[in-house]
């Protein structure tokens, strides 16, 4: 017999809610210099919020034209900048206007520069290749009331055929598509991995869906006595950098099989929040079983705020993966309950530094 839930009794909207549900309390805030700041404040905001996919999509025009790029290398003026991108006068001088407007170039005396903001943006490894391949979501939320309710066929989900477990040995270039733009951005993620975690006291760590080795070259660079081991798809493996002289490879898929043994901890980089909940259970299973006693698991990837919505994560990350049609964003206190569910002691929380690049939970073997 299935009880079905009792659900939550509703509530009226708070006073401060109900209170901005008002004309005229609005009204009455722009008289109020001690409210007004905060009511334009919270007007600009939301002018952001309906405004957000034009401002995406003139950043793709801006990277698609190279007009950063042109910028890094010197000031243009308008006229000699639009033959080069071939756009008319007037057309281009609307994008980058728009552009001035997210602080990513600038107009000084007659000449387009790059600013800090956009010379960042060049630099950030990872960011230029997630624009590049998001007109693919953009398609997908095209219709965004029949993507959620699931009455769509996301093109994002054939992007990523691996997670489903479709790659074969003849992928090989699908595989270093997804392993590049991987590699691109895995050198923040591990810096910022590397930040929330020790491994001094560890002697063999294991790269669970490692890719190529990007997040292992890190590891090596910060601790030269660790061994290494890389375990994924053998058309990934096949890819990786033979200058880590000590690292061992290791073919195979932990969908069909147990995984390799003898390692004293365990590294899973932006690898759970690729695969659904039953097949993130199975592979927190092997990874116990493939820990000894004492061993240590690291989770490093994008996670909710659970509680505290995060805009980066709750937002792009969240509906990313749900166009993928298998993964989820998970909060880190979905992830520990999961890690304690296969019987590992999970360590305390750690804030991370840049959550929307990555953050870690840590477990460990008893």
């Amino acid at each position: 017999m299935i009880v079905a839930a009792t659900p939550a009794p509703r509530r009226t909207p708070g006073l401060l809610t109900r209170l901005a549900l008002s004309r005229r309390f609005h009204a009455l805030a722009e008289r109020l210099p001690f409210i007004r700041a905060h009511a334009r404040a919270e007007g600009r905001a939301l002018f952001d919020i309906v405004g957000g996919f034009v401002q995406s999509q003139a950043l793709l025009a801006l990277v698609e034209l190279r007009l950063l790029h042109r910028l890094s290398e010197s000031s243009w003026p308008l006229a000699d900048l639009a033959r080069a991108a071939d756009l008319p006068e007037p057309r281009l001088a609307v994008l980058l206007q728009a552009g001035a407007a997210l602080r990513l170039v600038r107009h000084k005396r007659g000449l387009w520069h790059l600013t800090p903001r956009g010379a960042a943006f060049l630099t950030v490894p990872g960011l230029e290749a997630m624009v590049r391949h998001h007109p693919v979501l953009y398609r997908d939320l095209s219709d965004p009331v029949a993507f959620f309710k699931g009455e769509t066929a996301p093109e994002l989900a054939g992007f990523w055929p691996y997670v489903f477990g479709a790659l074969k040995e003849q992928d090989a270039g699908l595989a270093a598509r997804y392993s590049a733009l991987m590699a691109d951005s895995q050198g923040l993620v591990a810096e910022d991995t590397l930040k929330q975690v020790d491994l001094s006291d560890r002697q063999h760590l294991m790269d669970v869906g490692g890719g190529t080795g990007r997040f292992l070259s890190a590891v090596a660079a910060r601790y030269p006595a660790l061994r290494l081991t890389l375990f994924d798809l053998p058309q990934v493996v096949a890819g990786a950098d033979p200058r880590l002289s000590r690292l061992t490879v290791a073919p195979g898929s932990f969908r069909d099989g147990p995984l390799p043994e003898g390692r004293d901890a365990i590294s899973l980089v932006r690898v759970l929040y690729d695969h659904a909940d039953a097949q993130v259970d199975t592979l927190l299973a092997k990874t116990f079983a493939a820990l000894p006693a004492g061993g240590r698991l690291v989770v490093s990837e994008p996670m909710s705020g659970g509680d505290r919505p995060d805009p980066a994560t709750d937002v792009y990350f969240a509906i990313y993966t749900l166009a993928m049609q298998t993964g989820r964003t998970r909060s880190a206190a979905d992830i520990a309950q999961r890690l304690a569910k296969v019987g590992f002691s999970v360590d305390p929380p750690r804030a991370a530094p840049r959550p929307f690049i990555t953050s870690v939970v840590t477990a460990r073997r008893a």
